[in-house]
């Protein structure tokens, strides 16, 4: 079987938040770190999500590093591509999201693509065009606030109009509720008046199946990876797919585990706290950290006495909001967080050269630190810890044996989280 999707996500832990949904829709699925600068060279995969910094940057920049990505994935004969973009549809009036749409569908030779980002499950959709966050508006849900991409209009036609010059129409839910033969005439009709982006009403899990129903054969679909539990049953259907067992299956994972937080969100804080009713841990401090290479010793002193296969250890910089704040009016916020980045991506090279084989990272910058410290640029996607937060391999330099890797966003999981995650590794009980 060819390779069936290619996606192209904007980020990285909603890369990751893609592949995890497709995994357990059935599709083996491998997740990149940037554009490869070789072929895949593996032949057991069905997706693939290349995961680019592309949400925030300069347009020319987001359009230039997209179609990189999806020259590279025409190159592995994907089926059809997918653009990912955040379920909160983070832009700005410039973009990235309807710029990078349209050059995605020109490369393609499309006339016209799809704007799904609502995922209901995590209380994402849209109703008349409209997004909502939970029962409130987009622009009333605290996005609003977003100190990078502030979004205070909840009507997702009007944002897109501003992104590009080519028509904005809309798929209602009153159409969606006629199946999707209705959603395809729909989108023809649209097609005909020349509209080129259409956004998608979505308030269940009904309706993103009748949207993968209806949105198979094109050669572009847009969206948050709500539509990604959607589709593989679609393909399944048509043929597109092998069977598997189980998609996400790794290898059996060995080696000592640790978990690092660099996270400082109110879900990873009660992370922590859960953990260290049951387990140690060692904290960072950015004031010390400013001061000397003292601290990052002694946490690697303090993990190598305690490390083991059965028993997980935590060291962690995530701290209440005074004392972030102290920290960053001390140092500057940029200088604050580069300190706890570079220190726990010292953290995990040196103690995954010396044996850690299970590692969990918490809080997105901090991912993004240890992956490139580590080197990694490609993770096998297994098994579902929490929603948006699966278990991946990887291979590193230094190690034979795989690298069992869970990367979770700051505000991600449960309570017990770092406890539970080690739990789901095939072979590990609870400790």
């Amino acid at each position: 079987m060819s390779l069936v999707l290619g996606a192209i996500a904007d980020d990285f832990t909603g890369a990751t938040d893609l592949a995890n949904n497709l995994v357990r829709a059935g599709m083996r699925c491998i997740q990149t770190i940037g554009v490869p600068d070789h072929a895949l060279d593996a032949d057991d995969v069905d997706a693939v999500v290349v995961a680019l910094k592309s949400r925030s940057c300069p347009v020319e920049e987001a359009v230039s590093d997209s179609l990189s990505a999806l020259e590279w994935l025409q190159a592995q004969g994907a089926r059809q591509v997918f653009f990912k973009y955040c379920s909160t549809f983070d832009s700005t009036p410039r973009g990235n999201i309807g710029p990078v749409a349209d050059a995605l569908l020109e490369r393609l030779g499309a006339e016209q693509t799809v704007m799904v980002p609502a995922f209901p499950v995590n209380g994402r959709t849209v109703y008349q065009g409209h997004l909502f966050v939970g029962d409130r508006l987009l622009n009333d849900s605290g996005m609003q606030h977003h100190p990078l991409n502030p979004m205070r209009d909840a009507d997702l036609v009007r944002v897109l109009a501003q992104q590009t010059p080519h028509p904005v129409g809309l798929l209602t839910h009153a159409t969606l509720t006629q199946g999707g033969d209705a959603a395809k005439v729909r989108l023809a009709e649209l097609h005909r008046d020349g509209v080129r982006h259409v956004i998608c009403d979505t308030l269940d899990e009904n309706d993103l199946n009748v949207l993968a129903e209806s949105v198979a054969d094109l050669a572009l679909v847009t969206g948050g990876s709500g539509l990604g539990q959607t589709l593989p049953e679609v393909y399944r259907q048509r043929g597109w797919l092998a069977p598997v067992d189980n998609a996400g299956q790794l290898a059996v994972p060995n080696g000592a585990s640790l978990v690092l937080s660099g996270s400082c969100s109110q879900a990873t804080l009660g992370q922590v706290e859960h953990f260290l009713r049951f387990h140690e841990g060692f904290a960072l401090d950015p004031l010390a950290l400013a001061e000397s290479d003292a601290q990052v010793e002694e946490a690697l002193a303090f993990a190598h006495e305690r490390l083991s296969e059965t028993t997980p250890v935590l060291i962690y910089a995530s701290a209440a909001p005074e004392r972030v704040k102290e920290a960053q009016r001390r140092l500057g916020a940029a200088q604050a967080g580069e300190l706890v980045e570079r220190a726990l991506a010292r953290l995990a090279q040196a103690l995954v050269g010396e044996g850690v084989g299970r590692l969990v990272v918490a809080g997105g910058e901090t991912s993004g630190a240890v992956v490139s410290a580590l080197g990694v640029a490609e993770l096998r996607i297994g098994e579902q810890i929490d929603p948006g937060v699966p278990w991946t391999q990887t291979q590193v330099a230094g190690r034979e044996a795989p690298l069992s890797l869970a990367l979770k966003s700051g505000n991600f999981g449960g309570v017990d989280f770092f406890t539970r995650a080690f739990e789901t590794l095939r072979g590990e009980r609870p400790s």
